[in-house]
């Protein structure tokens, strides 16, 4: 079904009758669709379950080539992305393009879940300017992590969960709850896989985020556990582009405060809540996205 998705997705573009926007629309990169196979999954392959979940990723691609101009990416899942390629300016106004179409594919769809939809997006908006907040300097403070993950990522998947169960006529507010566990569990693992993978596997360089003045999780939990010295050393290092010894200084002190293995376990608390919220849903398929999520090597 996720066919059908994608293909839905390039006919939204080609209503638009300008061929640029199609041939940008051609150069970015699919990525995993989590919110399409989440939306499929719950209210099976239902018309507007196809609509919903193209809808979605066409907002869900406009904000990472939003993210992508803000964060300076080169990259993006380990190809040029469009700012590097075309500029700020064509990226910003191609997000704003999927944007706009999204919205007015969401229309068609029942209030209630265009309702959904259009709320999350307003969130992970909220989301992306808490992010550029947090980054201006050292952020040490963990709920305003967890606010700004949620806002940025959880809550459109919340969002595509609930508004697919609302189409499906299932318990809403389970699978809401389900999506945002899943969400959060999802940043959370992407944040540990900056740490943990190698540049080949990324598709960018190891410790980026901290380069980029992301203080996730794992450096919080690492952070917190210092003397007052290595806290100022760390600080030392952050937005910067780091040599071989300051990153294995880094990674040492991962290991020695096992700020990692405290954050998989985070994670894998969410999953597993998540999986409570559905398990009289009888849903493998559901459980398997999580499992396959949490149960893994970092």
């Amino acid at each position: 079904m996720l066919e059908k998705v994608e293909e839905l997705m390039v006919k939204h573009i080609e209503s638009l009758k300008d061929s640029k926007s199609l041939e940008l629309f051609g150069k970015v990169p699919s990525g995993k669709r989590l919110r399409a196979k989440l939306i499929l999954k719950i209210a099976s392959s239902s018309d507007e379950a196809i609509k919903l979940a193209s809808i979605v990723e066409l907002i869900h691609a406009a904000s990472l080539l939003h993210d992508d101009v803000i964060d300076d990416a080169l990259t993006r899942r380990g190809v040029a992305s469009i700012n590097s390629t075309f500029g700020n300016k064509t990226a910003i106004m191609l997000g704003d393009i999927l944007y706009s179409k999204g919205f007015s594919e969401l229309t068609s769809l029942p209030q209630d879940v265009a309702y959904s939809i259009s709320s999350a997006v307003t969130q992970l908006s909220i989301g992306e300017l808490l992010d550029v907040e947090l980054s201006s300097t050292f952020n040490e403070d963990l709920d305003a992590y967890f606010d700004m993950i949620y806002k940025k990522t959880a809550s459109l998947i919340e969002a595509s969960a609930f508004s697919a169960a609302l189409l499906a006529k299932k318990d809403a507010k389970r699978y809401g709850i389900y999506g945002k566990n899943l969400g959060l569990a999802f940043q959370i693992i992407d944040d540990i896989l900056d740490i943990t993978q190698s540049q080949e596997v990324l598709g960018k360089p190891a410790l980026n985020d901290f380069k980029e003045g992301k203080t996730t999780l794992p450096y919080l939990y690492m952070y917190n556990d210092l003397n007052d010295k290595e806290k100022e050393q760390l600080r030392s290092y952050f937005k910067k582009e780091l040599s071989e010894e300051e990153s294995m200084w880094i990674k040492k002190k991962m290991a020695q405060t096992n700020a990692i293995n405290r954050s998989i376990e985070y994670a894998k608390k969410l999953g597993f809540e998540a999986l409570e919220m559905i398990k009289e849903e009888n849903s493998p398929e559901l459980e398997k996205i999580i499992k396959e999520m949490i149960v893994r090597e970092f």
